[in-house]
């Protein structure tokens, strides 16, 4: 067999470990181990023995090498930043400031969680945290007013995947580690489509409470003094978010150094508002699960994409798509339907890092190399541009993992908060977002200029 052969016949055995159940990091490590050894065993001629401690030196290097770098500092303080930020109450007060200005709409409530949970997603780098804090906060409130419980669940569920698009985000930095991208013109990139996003939501919200009266009445009462009044709450969100665009946008710090930065002014609010010391040991204990977890599936997929380098599986993909005789836009949305597909087996994270090896290079040949202008470019804009470009879409992509059966791990975590609602109640509720979702991909794909525009203004 080829070396190609082999590797195909190794990602298919991957693909089977993965859905029966074993973790992403430990499957990808293994079989990336498995590989090298093939490697260099036969293919480079060193014998079993010698071909084994190669495999063995590459693979315990490889994951430290890669993950001891200030870039991958970011995911643990962006997490930390949505944790402390719920148990300074700052969650609520963002709610509570979004009830009171949109909830005079039909479905009001439906759409104050989507916009408290987009502020939220500002400064939580994590999709899970965000659907835990919610599912807490707006599904009781809702269910008082007399929304249906899967429509509420529902809300809180697909809200919670805006944190993985709207900066920080602990999954576009993986994507940015991945591919080598920039991580500061990625989070700039992820904002305008996370608005967007959101905005989606909101109108598909509005849209079924005005078909069905029953999903979510509105509220009334507000006055404007009481709007007013509860923006003081909610402005320590937005402080925090700009104090980390500022420093980004004027180079008075790296990424990593204005997400450390944010993590200790949202600390110090906790602290301010009477957090007490067992809270916080429980927002640091979250954070390092969370992050822990991150970090094996990383080291693990490094493994995996060492061996796809040696093998040239990447490379040799990516040029098989190029000979195609179609248009490059229907070979994307081949590979956006092929990510669908995966979703409904896989997690966000885990899907991503374990495709991207070979997407991507497959994507940036599509488009025309690496080093291509915009003018010469298949899909309009130069190779750097489209590096950050297909990012933000297979982001979004991944976000459809969180809210699609029988995987998806938002629906899964709104279920566990409330004991009262199944987790088929959540799926089912979530379903119309996944039509919301696939029109944002379309949005994005149509107009890159969404996705381009705020880092070209920032970066140049």
């Amino acid at each position: 067999m080829t070396t190609i052969e082999v590797s195909i016949l190794l990602a298919g055995v991957l693909i089977v470990l993965v859905l029966i159940g074993v973790r992403v990091a430990f499957a990808t490590a293994l079989i990336g181990f498995i590989g090298l050894f093939i490697i260099f065993s036969i293919d480079k001629n060193q014998g079993f023995a010698r071909g084994f401690v190669t495999a063995i030196k590459i693979s315990g290097q490889i994951p430290h090498s890669k993950t001891s770098t200030h870039v991958l500092a970011l995911i643990p303080t962006f997490i930390l930043i949505g944790y402390l930020a719920y148990y300074a109450g700052l969650t609520k007060a963002l709610f509570e400031a979004a009830k009171r200005w949109v909830g005079w709409l039909p479905g009001g409530l439906g759409v104050a969680t989507v916009f408290a949970t987009a502020g939220f997603a500002a400064v939580s780098g994590a999709s899970v945290a965000t659907s835990a804090v919610f599912a807490r906060i707006a599904i009781p409130e809702m269910l008082a007013l007399g929304y249906d419980k899967r429509f509420a669940a529902g809300v809180v569920a697909a809200g919670g995947t805006l944190a993985s698009l709207i900066p920080p985000s602990a999954i576009l930095v993986i994507y940015a580690i991945i591919v080598e991208a920039s991580v500061g013109q990625l989070l700039m990139a992820g904002f305008l489509p996370g608005l967007v996003s959101a905005v989606i939501y909101a109108v598909l919200i509005i849209g079924l409470a005005k078909w069905r009266k029953d999903l979510g009445p509105p509220i009334s009462g507000f006055t404007w003094k009481q709007r007013f009044e509860s923006i003081p709450g909610a402005l320590p969100i937005f402080a925090v978010v700009a104090i980390i665009i500022y420093c980004i946008y004027f180079g008075w710090g790296t990424p990593t150094e204005a997400g450390a930065l944010g993590a200790f002014i949202v600390l110090m609010l906790a602290l301010w508002h009477g957090m007490r010391w067992k809270n916080l040991g429980g927002a640091l204990m979250e954070t390092a699960k969370l992050t822990t977890m991150i970090f094996t599936m990383i080291w693990g997929v490094l493994i995996y994409v060492r061996y796809l380098g040696f093998a040239d599986l990447p490379g040799t993909f990516a040029a098989w798509l190029t000979t195609l005789e179609q248009p490059p836009m229907l070979t994307l949305l081949c590979i956006l339907g092929a990510y669908v597909i995966l979703g409904m087996f896989m997690d966000a994270i885990g899907m991503l890092i374990l495709t991207l090896p070979v997407t991507f290079p497959a994507v940036i040949a599509l488009n025309g190399g690496e080093g291509i202008s915009a003018a010469d470019s298949a899909l309009g804009m130069s190779g750097a541009e489209c590096a950050i470009w297909f990012g933000i879409i297979v982001v979004k992509m991944a976000e459809l993992c969180l809210i699609t059966p029988p995987i998806g791990l938002n629906c899964f975590v709104v279920a566990g908060v409330r004991d009262d609602i199944s987790v088929q109640d959540v799926f089912r509720g979530a379903s119309p977002f996944f039509v919301a979702d696939v029109i944002t991909v379309g949005v994005l794909i149509a107009f890159p200029g969404i996705v381009l525009w705020l880092p070209r203004l920032v970066f140049g």
